[in-house]
């Protein structure tokens, strides 16, 4: 009698707890082995970084507030950090994976990743953040699902496929950042890639025989979701496919105002999701084409990615000329324009039930302004740098937020200037003072000659106004206070200004940067400090039982038994059974 109550206190028990923990905040988890791997995207043998021997690695899938979990073992001969962009990371920047917050992962170490996707949908990526990683890839995608109480605004696709373009160089990663470390420049990219993969044979004489390419198969009459992100280096690429339209409808955790494009301009680290409708007779094969923008077309036709969409009922193999990119040779304008087209849909439901609309970012007051400007790279202390406001950051060996936690001094100063520095520029760790549940107004200015895009972690801001020139008070009379897109990168034409609003209600230390990572990599970032004068674990998360140390910190650091990665990943599952083993032993001494 006493056992057979047992096991019905313990069944109870059991279910109460299991009912607690997932239908509040499931949790998927996923194990991630960063590694070279030999490859040859372009033809040439070369160096890689994979995840779990796959190039890109594998997509992360989750639903609006889900918990992640990801096991990172690094495999490189360097340390790592990953970073999940456009992720907000709320209550959590002990999680955002950048130097600013997080001590790297040193080589033959593990250490898992736990964050909460929250009050968040969308098309998202991930990559490695640290000694210019990125350009040997480590990328891959995150897609975080509407919960099924929430519809989405267009009706349920097909399929779903990701997309991942970018510029890519048959040097390995080493050679490049040490082509920046001695003053150079990177030059022209040696081509791009679509998924990891070279373009397709469409020209004999720029295309070399026996280069892998990527292949999308549908099904006439169907519509597809297509999530494409430009995980790249510095080029801006214009994405089209013959033949059909693009029909815009999300970028970076925001449904848009649904319309169609032939072509669209997507820059280095940011993330569209059209929809794809197979309604072509299929008479052959149709080109998926990423070509570079804003470069001297008949020097770069080389760094043009290509696919193939391939229907079930095709006929036939892709042949003849490539669909034409925009014609604006002589016209700066047209870009710009099509990057205005893209408005918030303000009666769409995102993450919550309410329309996104509903908050009015037009009618907030601002309380802080920040000009931040950029020029071409210029020479400090003998080294050729990148700046933004005159200031070329440099990282601190203690992360900022550890530094804060400890309360130590001298690791960074709090005075980025709220406008850029009139005299000689100058390395710092320089952080920007944001206020807590302020309201902040950025202009970011482009007096450099490329195109750049500029991200913010923890946060998801607002697109009001871009225009040729140099910002002035009078420039918020072209300000979008109703529909302009939320998102967290944005471009930055050459020459030009774009204005964000921010509103600052996550607590943490979050990056500012230019996603050119040539830029970035010399010295083109800040931080944004935000603290809650109350401290409040309703805030921010407090620090995680596994955090890392480093710098001035370093002696706190245990040594990691890299041996046996059984005692140092801990995931959603190996909790559960903990817990079901505690009940189980609890009632047992009540019971027995």
């Amino acid at each position: 009698m006493a056992l057979s109550r047992f096991w019905g206190l313990f069944l109870i028990h059991i279910a109460l707890f299991s009912s607690l923990c997932f239908a509040e905040d499931p949790f998927v988890t996923y194990d991630f082995v960063v590694s070279y791997i030999t490859a040859s995207p372009l033809g040439v043998p070369q160096q890689v970084i994979a995840i779990n021997d796959k190039f890109p690695g594998p997509t992360i899938n989750a639903t609006t507030n889900y918990n992640v979990v990801v096991n990172v073992r690094n495999k490189l001969d360097e340390s790592l950090l990953m970073h999940w962009s456009g992720i907000q990371q709320r209550r959590s920047s002990w999680q955002d994976g950048l130097p600013g917050t997080n001590c790297p992962i040193p080589p033959k170490w593990n250490w898992t990743y736990q964050f909460q996707v929250k009050d968040q949908i969308g098309s998202f990526f991930y990559f490695p953040s640290l000694h210019f990683q990125r350009a040997a890839g480590g990328f891959g995608s995150f897609i975080i699902n509407n919960r099924e109480i929430i519809p989405i605004p267009f009706d349920t696709p097909d399929g779903d496929i990701t997309i991942l373009i970018g510029d890519w160089y048959t040097r390995n990663h080493t050679a490049l950042r040490k082509a920046l470390d001695d003053g150079k420049a990177l030059g022209m990219p040696d081509g791009v890639l679509i998924n990891g993969k070279g373009p397709y044979r469409y020209n004999d004489t720029l295309v070399p025989d026996g280069i892998e390419y990527e292949t999308i198969n549908v099904h006439p009459g169907r519509t597809y979701r297509l999530r494409v992100h430009n995980v790249g280096i510095s080029t801006s690429l214009n994405f089209r496919i013959q033949s059909h339209n693009l029909l815009l409808a999300e970028t970076e955790g925001s449904y848009t105002v649904q319309q169609n494009y032939t072509s669209l301009d997507i820059h280095v680290g940011q993330s569209y999701s059209f929809l794809l409708t197979t309604d072509q007779n299929a008479s052959s094969d149709y080109y998926i084409v990423a070509s570079a923008r804003f470069v001297n077309e008949s020097q770069w036709k080389r760094v043009t990615g290509v696919a193939v969409l391939r229907y079930s009922n095709s006929k036939g193999k892709a042949a003849g000329p490539l669909p034409d990119p925009p014609q604006d040779e002589f016209d700066k304008t047209f870009s710009m324009n099509q990057a205005r087209s893209i408005r918030w849909n303000v009666s769409a439901s995102g993450a919550r039930p309410n329309p996104q609309g509903s908050f009015r970012y037009g009618s907030i007051n601002v309380t802080d302004i920040y000009v931040l400007r950029n020029k071409p790279p210029e020479t400090i202390d003998g080294k050729r740098r990148a700046t933004l406001s005159g200031i070329s950051f440099v990282n601190p060996a203690t992360p900022i937020r550890l530094a804060d936690q400890f309360k130590l001094k001298g690791v960074y100063k709090l005075d980025f200037p709220t406008k850029p520095l009139t005299g000689p520029p100058k390395m710092e760790t320089s952080v920007i003072n944001g206020t807590y549940r302020g309201f902040m107004e950025v202009i970011l200015q482009n007096n450099d000659t490329k195109m750049h895009t500029y991200h913010m972690s923890g946060y998801a801001f607002f697109v009001v106004g871009m225009d040729y020139g140099e910002w002035s008070e009078n420039s918020r009379g072209t300000y979008n206070k109703w529909d302009g897109i939320a998102r967290s990168t944005t471009q930055v034409y050459p020459g030009a200004w774009t204005a964000i609003l921010i509103s600052l209600d996550n607590v943490g230390v979050w990056n500012i940067r230019t996603e050119n990572l040539d830029s970035w990599y010399l010295g083109q970032e800040t931080y944004v400090r935000v603290v809650n004068p109350e401290a409040t674990n309703k805030t921010e998360l407090p620090m995680p039982d596994n955090a890392l140390f480093c710098g001035s910190l370093s002696k706190l650091q245990k040594p990691q038994d890299v041996s046996s990665l059984a005692t140092s990943i801990v995931d959603g599952r190996s909790r559960l059974l903990f817990t079901v083993l505690m009940i189980a032993s609890t009632l047992f001494l009540i019971y027995r």
